[in-house]
């Protein structure tokens, strides 16, 4: 080893420890079960929870399921129980309900969000192989007191998880009771003294107390004028609630007035609140013992509810069966803080011919971008560390060297190291493999591909970045622990890259990360750090115009009404619009009628009325005033908004744009093209030049149907929406009125997505049977259409998957999904995901090409922008020509369809101008 090197130890990649055991219990270990109240800690995850930041794509909200499993994930983490079991209410009637009608009555209606999680909760819990319990006309709170007494006679510790005060009686030595106070997070134990302290009365009197005094939450009523002192100073007076009835005529005062007015409510709340201890269950508690999950079904149902973070935290808590399968855990290799070029080439020449390494870069916050500080070069038996901040010239020309040349390369996120190491004059070449990337080609429906979460799932190892030790991953680190974090994170990334290779050979999707995805990553990166220049000016005033619109639609609004009004909440909305004008109402939701965006415009096309139109208004001003603030933010020191562009979120292939995002900026509206018009043109340079296919999905359409009349229409030049038309309602093309045009439109993008007669009559305001004769003509006509559609989906069930034109592959469990909801959107994303990905490798491939020629042909114009089927660049004098044919040119021959691509270019000041 060279004396210029500095050796950091040996560490372990190590799995998580299990959190319990799969069978049976340790000699000398106390059985310790965790006794949850289903329902209870089912509201409390739902409250504490928007269900608005928590559902499928189907619609189903999933609040109080992800609540309740991160409630039940952290217990276990932090109680360590060897058993776990959850009760849960029915529907049906109980023996204290039929006694007392009024039982549990005035409680809230249970929100429309609320229906169903109960049932995935359920369905979480087989997964997790968590016993759960329900026995018709008896509560969940007698299954807990049964298997309490059950647990506490087996010499057990038992833990109730429950919101429920009742539950306080069953406290013993032996049992706590976990009360949660906010949210899923503030759960504390509930012990005999916290009790007492609270109550004034031991545990074993605490349904006597609660007896007197009532219980809200159970509409049981108490005895006017006695609080909880009261109550506990005749029970410590009298020794117990039948010692009180005893002496009930000594009791004196009008205290003593009311409980003998009382006293049958009393009698009647004890009976009633008092929990069964004997009852029979289905489920012996030997039988609750805590197991490892069922990883299959756990995967699936996961998946259906898009729970990559919650599927993270329970494959870490039963790390220890993945690692039995697993084999042993991985090392870590010792890194090198290298400070001279001759380590570094001793290094570099110690590798075998070819060998793959990972790069992993280092970065911090330096202007406009993150600029590389250090680098870090792993490979399976020896890493080093370059700091760029300590090495000299010739170190790092050595290191540039290599990390241009063509030795074959792994990195994480290689958009991001190339813009970090471009910052500070660095090339990066020879990439084989982006385990962000490759990950996301074989799983494009996760939600995440950050390094950690991917090599829990594939590898199953769990390690924390940062250098922090979470009793995963030990890296007894001197020095700088970022650069051990960094050899770590290239290391894992290696042992990704070998797992994904063959899953991607068996996908096909080996040529789509090296010969798009990767190059494509380059492309994308110099555009983030070119960024596009703002009219400063433009930007002011078309904020200010925005800010007066929604000023003059408010103060119009409160003249239609006569008063003001909070133009914002949905309450008082509620009030002026039902109320006070007596509007006929909308759809019922939990807090009254909804005042959402569908359902205020269809109520102002049936009323006109003033207040509604300004309304709208405002709340249209509104959103567009936010998006300039948003774009005014985004704004770097340079004046240029640079946005980041995504490859791996969106599962059909697009590339989604944010921080700010540019794709939701309005197309065809006036407030839309000013927006737009604030992208301008930089000084020095000719123009903006704006390219964009035309009808690029219908014409992929004809291409994979096959349709003879589709293809014909588009050979031929013809108006596309017009010629179907023609044939559709069977008159002659320049018969097409606009409004036969505007439905056939509609029509045509609606079938590749699904669009049912129902929804084709909603959008466009006809009747249902009209919407269905309309799709019976246009599929007598257009047969090959027809006969794909029903095609794409069925071959789909046989192969499980969808592909695209270039072969990108989208994965469809759900199309054998029993759930109805699920099935039906699996199919609508079979329809499709074919049509969508081809567009998106479309137009990658067309970028990658543009770009190509670019540099072939040493012009100084350069790409800006993608928004979705549009490529946005600045032309450099004298230029113009030549980039308009290239771009026309690339766009057009980035696939070859039965039918021609047609390209559409403008050029102008601004991106409004170029436009077209």
């Amino acid at each position: 080893m060279s004396d210029s090197a500095k050796t950091a130890p040996q560490t372990t990649v190590a799995t998580t420890p299990n959190a319990g055991p799969d069978s049976g219990i340790p000699d000398g270990q106390t059985p310790r079960m965790l006794v949850i109240d289903g329902h209870s800690m089912a509201f409390r995850a739902f409250y504490a929870l928007p269900p608005e930041n928590f559902a499928t794509d189907t619609g189903q909200h999933t609040n109080a399921v992800h609540g309740f499993t991160s409630m039940l994930l952290t217990m276990i983490r932090q109680q360590r129980p060897t058993h776990v079991v959850v009760a849960f209410d029915l529907d049906t009637p109980t023996f204290r309900s039929l006694e007392y009608t009024e039982y549990k009555g005035g409680r809230n209606k249970t929100p429309e969000e609320f229906y169903g999680q109960i049932d995935l909760i359920i369905k979480v819990m087989e997964a997790m192989r968590i016993p759960t319990i329900s026995v018709d006309g008896f509560e969940a709170d007698d299954i807990i007191a049964t298997l309490s007494t059950q647990g506490e006679a087996a010499g057990w510790d038992v833990l109730v998880v429950s919101g429920d005060r009742d539950a306080f009686q069953l406290i013993t030595d032996k049992v706590l009771v976990l009360y949660p106070k906010k949210g899923i997070s503030d759960i504390p134990p509930m012990d005999a003294e916290a009790v007492e302290t609270k109550y004034f009365v031991p545990p074993n009197r605490y349904s006597d107390l609660a007896a007197l005094v009532g219980e809200t939450a159970d509409n049981l009523p108490g005895v006017p004028g006695v609080g909880p002192k009261t109550a506990a100073k005749w029970l410590k007076q009298y020794g117990s609630l039948d010692g009180i009835m005893e002496n009930i005529d000594s009791i004196g005062g009008k205290v003593g007035e009311s409980l003998r007015a009382h006293v049958d409510d009393v009698v009647r709340n004890r009976r009633l609140n008092h929990l069964l201890r004997d009852m029979e269950l289905p489920v012996a508690i030997n039988d609750t013992v805590l197991q490892a999950p069922d990883r299959e079904a756990v995967e699936e149902l996961f998946d259906a509810l898009q729970f990559n973070t919650l599927r993270k935290r329970l494959f870490d808590l039963f790390g220890e069966e993945e690692a039995a399968d697993d084999g042993e855990g991985h090392e870590v290799p010792a890194h090198q803080v290298v400070s001279d070029a001759a380590a570094l080439g001793a290094w570099l020449g110690a590798g075998a011919n070819g060998e793959l390494a990972a790069v992993d870069v280092l970065s911090e916050k330096a202007g406009l971008a993150h600029e590389a500080v250090a680098v870090a070069l792993v490979r399976k038996e020896s890493a080093v560390v370059v700091d760029l901040g300590t090495a000299d010239a010739e170190l790092e020309t050595a290191l540039a060297a290599w990390l241009s040349s063509d030795a074959p390369k792994v990195v994480h996120e290689y958009k991001e190291a190339l813009k970090a190491l471009s910052v500070r004059g660095l090339d990066l070449g020879g990439v084989v493999d982006d385990t962000s990337l490759s990950g996301y080609l074989i799983q494009p429906d996760r939600r995440s591909y950050e390094l950690p979460e991917l090599s829990q799932v594939h590898l199953k190892v769990t390690f924390e970045a940062g250098g922090k030790d979470s009793g995963q991953l030990d890296l007894g680190l001197e020095g700088d622990s970022r650069f051990a974090d960094a050899v770590q994170r290239g290391y894992v990334a290696l042992l990704l890259s070998e797992h994904f290779a063959p899953m991607l050979a068996e996908r096909g999707a080996d040529g789509l990360l090296t010969g798009l995805e990767l190059p494509l990553a380059a492309v994308l990166a110099q555009m983030e750090l070119t960024g596009i220049d703002i009219s400063q000016e433009r930007l002011a005033t078309l904020l200010s115009d925005f800010t007066a619109a929604m000023n003059a639609a408010q103060e119009a609004a409160f003249a239609a009404i006569g008063h003001e009004v909070n133009l914002g909440s949905p309450k008082q909305l509620q009030e002026v619009l039902f109320e006070e004008l007596g509007l006929p109402k909308t759809k019922k939701i939990k807090t009254g009628y909804t005042t959402d965006a569908a359902s205020l415009k269809a109520l102002l096309e049936k009323t006109g009325h003033e207040f509604l139109a300004q309304l709208m208004a405002h709340r249209e001003a509104s959103k567009l005033k936010q998006m300039v603030e948003t774009l005014k933010k985004s704004v770097a020191d340079d004046g240029r908004i640079h946005t980041t562009y995504a490859q791996n979120v969106a599962a059909t292939g697009r590339l989604s744009s944010n921080n700010p995002n540019l794709q939701n900026i309005p197309v065809r509206t006036e407030e839309g093209r000013r927006v737009r018009d604030i992208f301008v043109v930089s000084e020095g340079y000719e123009c903006l030049l704006a390219a964009d296919y035309s009808q690029i999905e219908m014409r992929i359409m004809a291409h994979l149907s096959g349709d003879a009349g589709l293809i014909q229409a588009y050979a031929e030049g013809e108006d596309l929406h017009r010629y179907v038309g023609s044939h559709v309602f069977g008159v002659a093309p320049e018969d097409v009125t606009s409004a036969m045009r505007s439905k056939v439109k509609a029509m045509s993008y609606g079938l590749a997505y699904g669009l049912t007669s129902f929804g084709l009559s909603k959008q466009l305001e006809i009747s249902v049977d009209e919407a269905r004769t309309l799709v019976k003509d246009y599929f007598d006509r257009f047969g090959g259409v027809r006969d794909y559609l029903r095609g794409v989906v069925e071959q789909a069930r046989i192969d499980g998957y969808t592909s695209t034109i270039e072969g990108r592959r989208r994965y469809l469990p759900d199309l054998a999904s029993t759930d109805r909801q699920l099935r039906e959107l699996a199919e609508r994303v079979a329809l499709n995901s074919p049509i969508q990905g081809s567009a998106a490798d479309i137009i990658k491939r067309a970028m990658l090409g543009v770009d190509a020629q670019l540099k072939a042909k040493e012009l100084n114009s350069r790409m800006l922008l993608q928004v979705h089927d549009e490529l946005i660049l600045e032309i450099w004098p004298g230029e113009l020509d030549a980039v308009k044919a290239l771009v026309i040119e690339q766009m057009g021959a980035a696939a070859q369809l039965q039918v021609p691509l047609e390209v559409q270019v403008g050029v102008g000041a601004s991106w409004n101008d170029a436009g077209h």
